[in-house]
C-alpha cells in the first residue's frame, strides 16, 4: 500500500489550520466588516487625490491623509448619519401606522373585487404584514454601538492605507496566492466596481429622488423630504426602485381620501420618474463602468444581509469578484482541449 507523502500531509494540515483560524477571525470581525469595506471604498475613491497632494503638491502624507479623512467624514458620513437620524424618528410612527395602511389598502382592494369577481382582500393577513413591517423597520436603526466601532476601525485602517500605499501593495502581492497578472485583473475589477457602485448608483438614485421630490411638492404630499430619502434609497435597488417610495405615498393618500393626490403621484412616479430613471442611468453609468442589472440585484440580495447598508455597494462587488475568480481559475487550470472544443461549437 502506497503511503501518503509527509510533505503533503503537512501541507494539508497547514491549509486546514489557516482555514480554521481565518474562519474564527472572520466570524468575530463580521459585525465590523462594514468598517473594513468602508475604508477600502474611501481609499479607492480618494487614492488619486492622495497621490496628487503628496507627489504633486508636496504635502506631508499624514496631513494629506487627515484632509481626505475629514472630507470623507463631512461629505459621506454626516449625510448618512442625517439620513439614519431622520429615518429613526419615523420608525415608530411608521410601525404604528402600518396596520392602518394595510387596512386601507384592503378596503380599496375590496372595491376592485366587485369588478374582478375574486376574493383577494380576505387572503391578506393584516397582523402578519404589520408584524413583518415593524420588525424590519426596527432592524434598520439597530446596531448603534457596532456602528461606532466600525467607523473607528474604518478611519484607523484608512489612515494606514493612505500613508502606507507601497507597503499595502507589497503585502497584497506577498500574501494573496495569485500571480501579478491575475492580481492586477482582480484589482482592476475591484476599482471599476467600487467606482461604479459608490459613485454612479448613488448619483442616479439622488437624481431620481430629486425628480420624485418635485412631484411630491407639486401634489402637496406631506413630509416630502422624508419620502425623497425613501425614493433615493429605493432607487439603488434594481427592479424595485422608486416603487418603495411611490406606492406607500399612493396608499397613504388614498386612505386619507385624497384620490387626486394619490393617483397623480402614482402616474407621475411611473411616467416621469420611471422614464427619467432610464435616461439618467444610461447617461451616468455609461460614463463610468456599466454594471449588469442582474449582478446588481443579486449583489444587493446577498450584500445587504451580510454588510448592512453598504452592501448596496459591496454586494455587487462580491458577485463580480466571484465571477472574476472563476475566470482566473478557468484560465489557469481549465482543460485547454475543452476550451478549444467549446470554441468550435
Amino acid at each position: 500500500m502506497k503511503r501518503i507523502p509527509a510533505k503533503l500531509i503537512r501541507q494539508i494540515f497547514v491549509i486546514l489550520l489557516i482555514l480554521f483560524m481565518g474562519s474564527l477571525i472572520f466570524k468575530e470581525m463580521l459585525p465590523y466588516l462594514t468598517g473594513v469595506l468602508g475604508a477600502v471604498t474611501i481609499y479607492i475613491l480618494f487614492k488619486k487625490w492622495m497621490v496628487y497632494l503628496v507627489k504633486t503638491r508636496k504635502w506631508n502624507a499624514s496631513l494629506a491623509a487627515s484632509l481626505i479623512m475629514f472630507l470623507s467624514f463631512v461629505g459621506i458620513l454626516l449625510p448618512l448619519a442625517g439620513i439614519i437620524w431622520m429615518l429613526s424618528n419615523k420608525i415608530g410612527r411608521a410601525a404604528n401606522n402600518s396596520e392602518q395602511v394595510v387596512k386601507a389598502f384592503k378596503e380599496q382592494l375590496s372595491s376592485v373585487e366587485h369588478y374582478l369577481g375574486f376574493d383577494i382582500a380576505s387572503k391578506i393577513d393584516t397582523g402578519a404584514i404589520t408584524g413583518w413591517v415593524s420588525t424590519n423597520l426596527q432592524n434598520v436603526v439597530g446596531g448603534t454601538f457596532n456602528a461606532f466601532i466600525a467607523i473607528g476601525l474604518m478611519y484607523f485602517m484608512l489612515y494606514y492605507m493612505l500613508t502606507n500605499r507601497r507597503a499595502l501593495r507589497e503585502s497584497l502581492t506577498e500574501y494573496i496566492p495569485l500571480d501579478k497578472d491575475n492580481l492586477k485583473e482582480v484589482g482592476t475589477e475591484v476599482q471599476a466596481m467600487v467606482r461604479s457602485n459608490a459613485i454612479g448608483i448613488p448619483l442616479v438614485a439622488l437624481a431620481q429622488g430629486i425628480i420624485a421630490l418635485i412631484g411630491f411638492l407639486i401634489f402637496g404630499v406631506s413630509e416630502p423630504f422624508f419620502w425623497f430619502v425613501i425614493v433615493t434609497i429605493g432607487s439603488m435597488i434594481p427592479f424595485v426602485g422608486t416603487l418603495v417610495g411611490i406606492l406607500p405615498v399612493f396608499l397613504i393618500s388614498l386612505s386619507s381620501g385624497d384620490v387626486f393626490q394619490a393617483w397623480g403621484i402614482l402616474i407621475y412616479g411611473f411616467v416621469v420618474v420611471g422614464t427619467t430613471d432610464n435616461i439618467i442611468r444610461l447617461y451616468v453609468l455609461k460614463k463610468l463602468d456599466d454594471v449588469h442589472p442582474l449582478i446588481t440585484l443579486i449583489g444587493v440580495i446577498v450584500g445587504v444581509p451580510i454588510f448592512g447598508f453598504i452592501g448596496l455597494i459591496f454586494g455587487p462587488l462580491l458577485i463580480s469578484l466571484f465571477m472574476a475568480l472563476v475566470r482566473i481559475y478557468r484560465r489557469e487550470y481549465g482543460d485547454q482541449e475543452t476550451e478549444i472544443d467549446a470554441e468550435k461549437l
